[in-house]
């Protein structure tokens, strides 16, 4: 039963089965108070029992439920959530637990006051070699796209219904770094950022999907190619 949600929660999930339960409610407990929310679960193609575990959440909190047998990536199982937003607002966080959802009240207090509200995750819990990848790459993504934006990949994200439908159907540059996607986007369709300061915790359980010390070069290699992507396809009348 549909609660005419205000605020639909995008998680993307994958192998979490130990952890996305105490992450859900703790994110539920937080937030409903404020807003009358529902989940999008966007599990992509886990091989544990995650599935399972997904399907008695969706029974204990409002959600609806995106599962995929195969494995299509952190960006696509993003963009497959947001294609599925019909509330007015939607957050984005990540799914391991490294978002506070506590943050969240200073988003919806000021959640008219710009287009997209975008975490600034001033002391990251990250290793010091993706601390200074980050570091390294946001010196490109700034000297491209000249926003001043401090963390423009951080996962903890409100923006208006209107934004994410026109953003998201355009992406697809990067196929691991969305969110350096979605900002350079936001900056160059002239859409209005606020940062907000926000708590940056260790993961709740296991260790990384995505960025694992194997896959790194061949990542940043790729990611800095789509920046170049994404400046060509935003010029005006691309």
């Amino acid at each position: 039963m549909r609660t005419n949600p205000e605020l639909q929660i995008l998680l993307p999930i994958h192998n979490e089965a130990e952890s996305i339960a105490l992450t859900v409610h703790e994110i539920h407990e937080e937030i409903s108070p404020l807003a009358r929310v529902e989940f999008i679960l966007c599990e992509d193609g886990s091989r544990d029992n995650t599935k399972e575990v997904l399907r008695k959440l969706a029974k204990e909190v409002p959600s609806k439920l995106l599962l995929s047998e195969a494995r299509k990536g952190y960006s696509r199982a993003v963009r497959d959530g947001m294609a599925e937003v019909d509330a007015p607002f939607l957050l984005c966080l990540d799914s391991d637990g490294q978002c506070d959802p506590k943050d969240f009240r200073e988003f919806w207090k000021n959640r008219n006051n710009a287009d997209v509200l975008i975490g600034w995750r001033v002391q990251r819990a990250d290793t010091l070699l993706r601390k200074a990848m980050s570091r390294a790459f946001l010196l490109a993504w700034k000297a491209l796209y000249h926003a001043p934006i401090h963390d423009p990949s951080c996962p903890f994200m409100l923006a208006k219904n209107a934004i994410i439908h026109d953003v998201s159907k355009k992406m697809g540059a990067m196929h691991e770094g969305f969110w350096w996607e979605f900002t350079a986007r936001v900056a160059r369709a002239g859409y209005s950022m606020q940062e907000i300061p926000v708590h940056h915790r260790n993961r709740a359980a296991g260790i990384t999907q995505v960025y694992r010390l194997r896959k790194l070069p061949r990542i940043g290699y790729q990611h800095f190619l789509a920046l170049f992507r994404i400046l060509r396809e935003t010029q005006p009348g691309s």
